[in-house]
């Protein structure tokens, strides 16, 4: 009896294992046939698709078919499928320093897809020898299209180097290196430059930010006469947050006209330089007007509940003499630092 058991699980084990093998030659064969189908097939036209934040504003759908149809090259419709060599063109497109990763696939109905990333310029660059350039979000330098503005912050005096080139169209030299020297630098400056993008007031406010000697920053504001010093790229967000305190505190009330320069590099206050006498009156009164039409501005579009807790309302705040004196701030403990006053702000 035990014997006829064996036999019989001996038999349904052969014939499980016949019947997978056919399944799986029954799969080859199709997949076989499907493939030589579409190998045989030729190309019924071309689908290009764009993505990025700037979706095609700086490369667009004709540049990506000149790239792979260069000039005396067999079209791409009609060609059979079997001749094309997706690997190939994906790397031959990502040569172009405006495509950050590409594509390429046919799908059942013989068209081909080319799906492109675009890279977007992050920052604007002046180096200290005078050329200018583009940043993405990675460091990677991009050309300038002179027909072609883009509104970021712009830094000034960025260490020049001498290797290599980048044409307007995209191309770069065999020389040319996509990534900036100094690395460090380059970190520090895309992430205040993604700060700024991201804050309606700052980016409004900020007009250019210059790179010291010592790889630390100043900013040149849009409305004030005034130079921000603000120290490395370290604590972005909190300097920041100190100089607007500054700003709706200080020099909403003040005007623009009575400090020539403040100080965010220290944590945990700010140190404000004094101008001399001959500051004009109506200057800071606009210049208090601006400030406030800004920040009213930046709390409706950009609500930050941080700085709504710590800023008062401005608008009923009206600028007086003795206002401007009780804005004078403390002395600083260094007797190192003449002539500026400071006050804590966390």
């Amino acid at each position: 009896m035990m014997s006829i058991m064996g036999i019989g699980t001996h038999i349904r084990r052969i014939l499980s294992i016949i019947t997978w093998s056919l399944t799986g030659a029954g799969v080859l064969v199709l997949l076989v046939a499907a493939i030589r189908y579409r190998n045989n097939n030729t190309c019924k036209g071309i689908l290009i698709g764009i993505s990025g934040p700037s979706t095609g504003f700086f490369i667009g759908k004709k540049d990506i078919a000149s790239l792979l149809t260069p000039a005396g090259s067999l079209k791409i419709q009609d060609r059979p499928i079997q001749s094309f060599d997706l690997r190939h063109m994906e790397t031959s497109l990502q040569k172009n320093i405006w495509i950050k990763k590409a594509r390429l696939f046919f799908d059942n109905n013989g068209v081909l897809h080319v799906d492109v990333t675009e890279r977007t310029p992050a920052t604007r660059i002046f180096t200290n020898e005078g050329s200018s350039f583009y940043l993405d979000s990675e460091g990677v330098q991009l050309p300038v299209i002179p027909q072609l503005a883009a509104r970021l912050p712009v830094f000034t005096a960025y260490p020049a180097r001498s290797s290599g080139h980048q044409s307007a169209d995209g191309h770069q030299s065999a020389t040319d290196h996509r990534q900036p020297t100094d690395s460090l630098l380059t970190t520090s400056i895309l992430h205040i430059s993604k700060f700024i993008r991201d804050d309606s007031f700052w980016s409004a406010q900020i007009a250019q930010i210059n790179i010291l000697p010592d790889r630390t920053f100043e900013l040149e504001p849009e409305i004030g006469d005034h130079r921000i010093s603000f120290g490395d790229g370290s604590d972005i967000a909190q300097k920041f947050h100190r100089l607007f305190l500054f700003y709706s505190e200080v020099l909403s009330r003040t005007g623009f006209d009575k400090y020539e320069r403040i100080d965010v590099s220290y944590a945990g206050q700010v140190v404000a330089t004094r101008k001399g006498s001959g500051q004009s009156r109506y200057d800071s009164l606009q210049g208090m007007n601006n400030i406030r039409q800004l920040i009213r501005s930046a709390q409706q579009l950009q609500p930050d509940t941080i700085r709504q807790q710590a800023v008062r309302p401005l608008e009923n705040n009206k600028p007086t003499e003795q206002d401007l004196e009780n804005h004078d701030l403390l002395p600083v403990p260094d007797s190192a630092i003449k002539n500026k006053k400071t006050t804590k702000i966390k």
